[in-house]
């Protein structure tokens, strides 16, 4: 997940809003839309790329490749600053309230005056929204939850692991190449480390013999804008886009000490230094001391908790959650790892209106990952974008069966993501869904449903015998939309009795389930499926935050789909269909014979 992709995808995203707000819907927009998405999805670094080479993506073009350069080179698109100086500021501050689109925020505005969080807090306070055209008392309500999230804090501000991440990744590679520098070690730390869905603060850590020269050296990197804080130990720096960055340095004989410290949750860190304490020991940002003073040398964090001991605790576990407990009595799960998932349930291409690469470009991309079995799961035809005919994804099943004939490594699932429509009800008929080796079903719409009324949608696609993974199911997205009002509970005890799998979405923006969610529901039974929610061969990266939040929701493998062997993944995908005996067809090559239901099986 290059910073380069997602930080230029996010300048057009930023096109195709702000042209949003000022009321277009024609070319442009759509232009940008698809530019910001092929260029999120991308399997290069964009910034290696030429002007050329960037035309040369499809969905790109001259124009935008032309754009893309400048910002790259220059940190700023003269057209977006002109852009942005025609939008009045008011829209753009309403566009933050979750739940209020570009369209929303123009009649709000326009109708009421609205300019500031405040004069929307006012106008939902006087009853005034639910006037307006398309607006009711729900759309009314919804706001006023929003708003309320925002002003308690627990809408989750803050800066998404999405946008997060890359940066740090980006200012650490190149903090790690600077020629003629000494540096021992520098990683990503805090609540970064723990891979956090939302982080408030950008945090690395360095080693060296001349912490102030690394210090210097981190304050020029390519891509900083300010520097407010230069110190011997610690700068801090502001990039072009705003987000402030926090470079600790230390001595390398205090690495473990330091990254420890330094990653773990204020309330893990309590728990270790109190720990600490009982048994003689001093532990701070400045190493781990015995009661005399004498510092004990370590330089990898495990010595740490070994002295104290304890089991090495992930990183992802460390918010005091019962993890110094579990570490103290050797109780520490298994945690699913990158290497243990075999596949991706969930992964579209451009056959799907948002999708940016052809089937081959996605399966190769899969390949070159090692994957084991991948599902193609287009949207359907119900997608208010447009999804996939009946024809079209008869279509794409032949050419699916011939591409896993011709590159024979890989198991190719037929699959596609369904809409669960308001009644509960399905984009297809039951005879043709029976034909699929694996359907995902998702809310897409009406989301600010009552309680009751979504969660009777979610239970009736885990009744359906063809559904076997229930896609992104609170419909979050970080920074943009709260979750639902989903009665979770219910949903747990539905999918572990039919056998329907909860996804766990990885897409960054996404997240969901969430990591504390997904402990939930393993502790009553549910299977996880894993997806990278993939739009571009990029994305299947993705992965990487799925297995990131599960282990933050202490999850093995043996309780994820992704990391079943082939006959349990098999026997899985089955469920309730009549007569089928696997849920998936045999890899190419096997011989099969027919079933009652008129399905592959193998002999």
């Amino acid at each position: 997940m290059a910073w380069a992709n997602e930080e230029i995808a996010s300048v057009f995203r930023e096109f195709a809003e702000l042209l949003e707000l000022r009321g277009e819907t024609g070319f442009r927009l759509r232009a940008y839309d698809r530019a910001a998405r092929a260029l999120s999805g991308y399997d290069r670094d964009l910034a290696s790329l030429s002007e050329a080479e960037l035309a040369a993506i499809p969905g790109v073009g001259k124009a935008i490749a032309a754009k893309a350069r400048e910002y790259l080179e220059h940190g700023q698109v003269r057209a977006l600053q002109e852009l942005r100086a025609e939008v009045p500021e008011g829209l753009r501050v309403l566009r933050r309230v979750p739940g209020v689109g570009p369209r929303k925020a123009r009649l709000i505005h326009e109708r009421l005056g609205v300019a500031t969080i405040e004069d929307l807090t006012a106008a939902v306070a006087a009853g005034k929204i639910a006037g307006l055209p398309g607006m009711g008392a729900r759309t009314e309500q919804n706001l006023r939850r929003a708003l309320e999230r925002l002003a308690d804090g627990t809408h989750g501000q803050g800066i998404p692991l999405a946008d997060a991440l890359p940066l740090a990744e980006w200012l650490r590679d190149q903090l790690a190449r600077v020629p003629g520098i000494a540096i021992d070690e520098v990683e990503v730390a805090g609540s970064l480390r723990r891979m956090k869905a939302i982080v408030h603060d950008i945090d690395l850590l360095a080693a060296g013999p001349d912490p102030g020269a690394i210090a210097r050296a981190f304050a020029a990197l390519d891509g900083v804008a300010e520097v407010a804080a230069l110190g011997d130990t610690k700068v801090s720096i502001l990039t072009r886009q705003g987000q402030q960055v926090d470079l600790r340095v230390v001595r390398p004989e205090l690495w473990g000490a330091a990254l420890q410290y330094f990653t773990g949750s204020k309330e893990h860190n309590v728990k270790v230094r109190e720990l600490a304490v009982k048994q003689g020991y001093k532990l701070s940002e400045y190493g781990l001391q015995t009661r005399g003073g004498e510092l004990v040398v370590a330089r990898d964090e495990a010595v740490v908790y070994q002295r104290l001991g304890l089991a090495w605790v992930p990183p992802a576990l460390r918010e005091d959650r019962g993890e110094v407990e579990a570490a103290r009595d050797g109780a520490l799960p298994r945690l699913v790892a990158p290497g243990d998932v075999g596949g991706d349930f969930h992964c579209h291409t451009d056959l799907s209106p948002d999708g940016t690469a052809p089937l081959e470009v996605m399966v190769d991309a899969a390949r070159a990952r090692g994957y084991r079995f991948l599902a193609i799961t287009d949207h359907a035809e119900r997608l208010s974008l447009g999804g996939a005919s009946r024809a079209q994804l008869l279509a794409q099943r032949e050419r699916l069966r011939a591409l896993e004939r011709d590159r024979g490594d890989i198991v190719l699932l037929h699959g596609a993501e369904l809409n669960i429509g308001p009644d509960g009800s399905l984009d297809y008929d039951d005879d043709f869904l029976d034909g699929f080796d694996v359907l995902v079903a998702s809310v897409h719409h009406q989301l600010d449903q009552p309680r009751e009324q979504l969660t009777a949608r979610l239970l009736a696609a885990c009744e359906h015998p063809a559904v076997n993974v229930i896609g992104h199911p609170t419909g979050r997205q970080l920074g943009r939309r709260a979750p639902s009002d989903v009665d979770l509970d219910a949903l747990y005890e539905a999918a572990a009795r039919t056998g329907t799998a909860l996804e766990l979405n990885g897409s960054p923006h996404r997240l969901d389930l969430s990591d504390e969610h997904a402990r939930l529901a393993v502790r009553r039974g549910v299977r996880l499926a894993f997806g990278s929610d993939s739009h571009g061969p990029g994305h299947l990266g993705n992965m990487r935050f799925a297995v990131a939040t599960a282990q933050r929701g202490w999850i093995g493998p043996d309780q994820v789909l992704n990391c079943l062997p082939e006959p349990d993944l098999r026997r899985f995908l089955a469920k309730r269909r009549p007569g089928r005996v696997d849920g998936y067809r045999p890899a190419a090559g096997k011989r099969t014979s027919r079933s009652q239901g008129g399905h592959e099986a193998p002999q």
